[in-house]
Parts: structure tokens; C-alpha cells; sequence
């Protein structure tokens, strides 16, 4: 049996937890207010139900996009596989590049997609909770795109994978 080691510092004890969790991977995108795509890697997106289908997702306030999110409509919620791994470390960089190769195209409400993801769901913001440094985005889903089925991408302990191999 594995011994534990405690950890008193809530916010240490909190990376240290998530570093042994894996989280899938996704690219949230949408439109700022000049009508211009702008979008960030996540790995906090998850279903609250599917009756009615509901999912949320986090974003720290500082964020580059949260002011285009505070204020949009639509969203698009990709979900990506091991050969999109390149797309997500690009939507987890500097935003002003984000865009810039041309892998991506107008998709319904005109938010911007990337048809590599193995699926894309539209939804339109239903509400956005504040808390602290960080808000919470619910999601109600109005319809989906399914693309090519690929290995999980997974974010565990600060790198990409797909089960059973690390990536990078």
C-alpha cells in the first residue's frame, strides 16, 4: 500500500491532485466583438446532462477571450484525438497566431471550426458564473458535427498523450 503524503497548502494540494488527473482535450471557439475568431485550448469541459444537453467549461477572467465570451452568443466546443495534438498546443499559445494557418472555416452562427476535431459542438452561452479570478460558462448544446474518430488526447501531469504513450 502507497503511503500519502499530506499536503497542507489548499492551493499546492490542488495542483498536486490535477497533476495525477487526466482530462481530455478540447479548443472552445467563437467571435470577438469585432466579428474576428479567437478561441483557447481547455481541459475543463464536461457534460452537465444530456436532458437538456447542457455542458460548461472554465476560463480564467484575464483570460484573452474571456471579454468576447462575457458578452458572445455562440461557441464552438471541439473535441480533439491525438492527431489534433498540434491544435491544441497552437490554441494554448499566443493568441495572435491562434488563427493564423488556414484550418479552419465559418461553421453555424458563424463561429469558427476546425474540421480536424473528432467532433464539434455549437452551443449558445446560457449564463456565465463569476467566481473569483475564474468564471464557470454553461453551455446549452443546439447541435454537433462528428469528424473522424481518432485516439483520446489526454493533458496529464503538464503534457499531452494518448493513452498509454505520452506525446510531448
Amino acid at each position: 500500500m502507497q503511503n500519502l503524503v499530506p499536503e497542507k497548502d489548499p492551493m499546492e494540494a490542488l495542483r498536486a491532485s490535477f497533476r495525477r488527473h487526466a482530462s481530455g482535450v478540447s479548443v472552445i471557439t467563437l467571435l470577438d466583438n469585432e466579428g474576428k475568431p479567437i478561441g483557447f485550448t481547455a481541459t475543463s469541459m464536461t457534460s452537465l446532462g444530456a436532458n437538456p444537453p447542457l455542458l460548461s467549461f472554465n476560463v480564467s477572467k484575464g483570460s484573452s477571450t474571456f471579454a468576447s465570451l462575457a458578452v458572445g452568443k455562440y461557441v464552438a466546443i471541439h473535441t480533439l484525438g491525438a492527431q489534433t495534438m498540434p491544435l491544441a498546443q497552437r490554441m494554448a499559445a499566443d493568441h495572435t497566431q491562434r488563427f493564423v494557418p488556414n484550418d479552419w472555416h465559418e461553421g453555424p452562427y458563424g463561429v469558427p471550426v476546425f474540421p480536424a476535431a473528432t467532433s464539434i459542438l455549437i452551443g449558445k452561452i446560457r449564463d456565465i458564473h463569476d467566481i473569483e479570478n475564474n468564471a464557470v460558462v454553461i453551455v446549452d448544446v443546439v447541435e454537433g458535427l462528428s469528424g473522424t474518430e481518432d485516439e483520446a488526447l489526454l493533458y496529464y501531469q503538464r503534457s499531452y498523450m494518448k493513452p498509454g504513450e505520452k506525446l510531448v
